[in-house]
């Protein structure tokens, strides 16, 4: 039997499923950085400024209106994990919380209760390019989880395990590969209970070369997204890049690479199940819990914006480095 569900393009955002609500793929070549961290006035001549979501000269703005990126934003009942293989992203939150991370650094964060933090794409270089690689995944929270205290972790690149083989290497976000273990999620995820069966695995397949993946729970949503190469095959499907499937987790998979070095994010949890009504950046189990969850964060700002920009980002000779609410500081 195909262990292959389905397959389907890569739009944007790409498809999840139970326990992912959501994946994004941003590819960006920035160009050189001027004193503000930012594109020069030239480059942003055409762009629908706060709304610049479509690829011109080979980058977007985002919600940026001098800096690219995410300026402060609300979210509630659900984590993001943010992967950034290339580039740096400077971090702030309504905890008080800060940082600069990237060149392969992953940084958990669990919204829960509410929380507003900033993602913003610091061009530090002045004199060359600033390319960017970033995945954003949204992993749901359960019901018994919605409301737990906002906190988020690192994962520095220097620490993430890598399980190599012959022909590939797997960095190993979350979910164990093998004898390679992962590290520790934040604390209230549902991928801190092993029996989850969550993983977020970055795969890199030599020319030529293959890749058993591990067989998982009967139970587990596997989904595969094939970004960058030439052709796979699953099994005796074939893959082009820019295309995605689902997968059966409990039966072997076979992935055998073509002429070029393939790249492919894995998500796969064991579904948490629970009804899931989202607006926007909220993700509650009920339509009303929606609407309390708009109303206090009219109210409250979920304790409001400490930073002086909505668009906050650090001097650009700072290094990587992550300030928790705690004031507990970690330097790279």
């Amino acid at each position: 039997m195909s262990s292959i569900q389905s397959v389907y393009p890569l739009g944007f955002p790409w498809k999840t499923q139970d326990p992912f609500l959501f994946c994004v793929y941003h590819r960006d070549l920035f160009p050189k950085g001027n004193d503000s961290q930012g594109p020069h006035p030239e480059h942003l001549k055409g762009r629908m400024i706060g709304q610049d979501f479509t690829v011109k000269d080979g980058w977007r703005m985002y919600h940026g209106q001098q800096v690219p990126g995410f300026p402060q934003h609300p979210h509630r009942g659900f984590e993001t994990i943010t992967v950034v293989p290339e580039g740096l992203v400077d971090h702030s939150d309504s905890m008080g919380a800060t940082g600069r991370f990237g060149h392969g650094d992953v940084q958990w964060m669990t919204a829960g209760k509410g929380v507003l933090h900033s993602e913003m794409f610091p061009l530090v270089n002045d004199d060359k390019d600033n390319p960017l690689l970033l995945f954003q995944i949204w992993l749901n929270l359960p019901k018994r989880s919605k409301f737990v205290d906002p906190h988020y972790k690192m994962l520095w690149a220097e620490d993430i395990p890598i399980h190599k083989t012959e022909d590939a290497e797997i960095t190993i976000v979350a979910g164990d590969f093998v004898e390679t273990k992962a590290l520790n999620s934040t604390p209230d995820s549902w991928a801190a209970d092993p029996e989850n069966g969550v993983a977020v695995w970055l795969i890199k397949v030599k020319p030529n070369g293959n890749l058993v993946l591990p067989i998982a729970d009967k139970e587990v949503n596997r989904s595969i997204y094939f970004y960058k190469g030439d052709t796979i095959k699953l099994g005796e499907e074939s893959l082009s890049t820019e295309q995605g499937a689902n997968l059966h987790a409990d039966q072997e998979t076979i992935l055998e690479n073509g002429g070029q070095e393939a790249h492919l994010l894995l998500l796969q949890g064991k579904p948490i199940g629970e009804p899931v009504v989202q607006q926007g950046p909220f993700v509650m189990n009920t339509q009303e819990e929606i609407y309390e969850t708009i109303r206090e964060y009219q109210r409250t700002q979920f304790g409001g914006w400490p930073w002086p920009k909505n668009e906050f980002v650090h001097p650009k000779e700072k290094g990587r480095f992550a300030l928790h609410a705690d004031g507990k500081e970690e330097i790279r």
